[in-house]
């Protein structure tokens, strides 16, 4: 009864967001001053109310996430191996996306043209990363500074890891219980979205009579799917193969859990499913697909850190906005920390998106126009996710058996040469 409840709410809610583009189109179609003036109010409200938690939610995430391992000691051995391919995945798939954000440019020469002045004007790269690191701890809040709050949740983040673990406990339960907050107030927001969405496309309508071209948003959606299938497809099976594992086979046997990830869009709900097949399919022990596979489901994200890249990036720039090369790196490393907090987060990386958009002030306009297409990307994205899960426990599987292999080896040999 309860499940029945919950798929009737999910069906309701898709209704309206469907409902709300249709009303949105035609009403933006109608061109009608008084309803335009009406969507102006209402995505600036949405847009403030976003603001509101942006900056907390993405602090809180991370470090909520980060204060519920387990102390250094008992991360040491598996914990470095998962989080070292984690982060490997991550930065490699983030890289991928910014690559074909340059060279497919959705945004059609907006850097090219303007990328000098906006360098000239900004001061040298060094002067812009030091007025990033906070001088206290409300000023990044105040000044909706998404790296400098990113600093803080990463150093507090190394630092609660090497607490005693009653301290720990302490403030893994304050900062989680706090997360849990901002986490009910988002779910108030997301009632609110169809209205925010029917008000965000009637201001797109307009903008497109304005000069935006829609092919801009055709070639934004072949980045983001082609980010994903080519880290699903080429790089995660080259870092088996450099392994010297075949992806063909661990794919096979993780092929029934992709499957349910894609169609579900959870990868939570995937997890025993996932941890089944790679112990009895990919004859993956269960003491590390047991403590892998939730590790990664909590902070490895391939899917989501491109698609935070590139649509933050594309969103940015079609409202304007122009970033020199270096600060387009810069974007790649707050997309792979903010990936790696996302556990948790309704709405996954789309509202970590609009989260950090709205945290930089860039109208949100585009993402509601957005938004009819990411239930397919979020589709793709959660099995590219599991995907690279499996990968990132097969690799640390092999290292493992490898270094066991060496160990039972000296001992062989240690025992060898004190007999003689």
């Amino acid at each position: 009864m309860c499940a029945q409840h919950q798929s009737h709410r999910f069906f309701s809610f898709n209704f309206f967001l469907v409902f709300s583009v249709v009303v949105g189109l035609c009403f933006g179609w109608m061109q009608i001053p008084l309803i335009e003036a009406g969507a102006s109010v209402v995505s600036e409200v949405f847009m403030r109310l976003l603001k509101l938690v942006s900056l907390p939610i993405i602090f809180l995430s991370i470090v909520s996430t980060a204060s519920s391992m387990s102390n250094v000691e008992e991360i040491k051995y598996l914990g470095k191996k998962v989080l070292k391919y984690t982060l490997i995945t991550t930065i490699l798939a983030a890289t991928v996306a910014l690559i074909l954000f340059v060279v497919l440019d959705p945004v059609r020469g907006v850097v090219a043209e303007q990328v000098e002045l906006s360098v000239e004007s900004k001061g040298s790269y060094a002067d812009y990363l030091i007025q990033t690191i906070p001088s206290n701890v409300v000023k990044p809040f105040l000044e909706n500074n998404v790296i400098g709050v990113m600093i803080m949740a990463m150093l507090l983040s190394v630092a609660s890891l090497g607490l005693s673990s009653e301290k720990r406990s302490h403030l893994h339960a304050l900062f989680s219980s706090l997360f849990a907050a901002v986490l009910r107030m988002i779910t108030w927001m997301i009632a609110l979205m169809p209205l925010a969405i029917g008000a965000f496309i009637i201001l797109f309508m307009k903008d497109l009579r304005g000069g935006l071209e829609v092919k801009n948003l055709g070639i934004y959606l072949a980045c983001v799917i082609a980010a994903n299938l080519i880290q699903g497809g080429l790089v995660l099976p080259a870092l088996l193969k450099l392994k010297g594992m075949s992806p063909l086979k661990l794919f096979k046997a993780m092929m029934p859990a992709l499957s349910v990830a894609f169609f579900t869009k959870s990868s939570n709900a995937t997890l025993p499913l996932a941890m089944q097949c790679a112990e009895e399919r990919a004859q993956i022990p269960r003491t590390i697909a047991g403590f892998s596979f939730p590790l990664c489901t909590t902070i490895n994200m391939n899917g989501c850190a491109a698609f935070i890249l590139i649509t933050v990036l594309f969103v940015a720039m079609s409202n304007g906005m122009v970033f020199s090369p270096m600060e387009m790196v810069g974007f790649l490393f707050i997309a792979v920390v903010t990936a790696v907090g996302n556990a948790g987060v309704p709405m996954g990386c789309y509202f970590l998106s609009s989260a950090i958009l709205a945290a930089m002030n860039v109208p949100l306009n585009i993402l509601g126009v957005i938004l009819p297409f990411y239930a397919f990307i979020d589709m793709l994205e959660t099995a590219i996710n599991v995907w690279s899960d499996s990968c990132v426990t097969a690799v640390v599987h092999k290292e493992v058996a490898e270094s066991s292999v060496l160990q039972m080896n000296n001992k062989e040999e240690a025992v060898s040469a004190g007999s003689l």
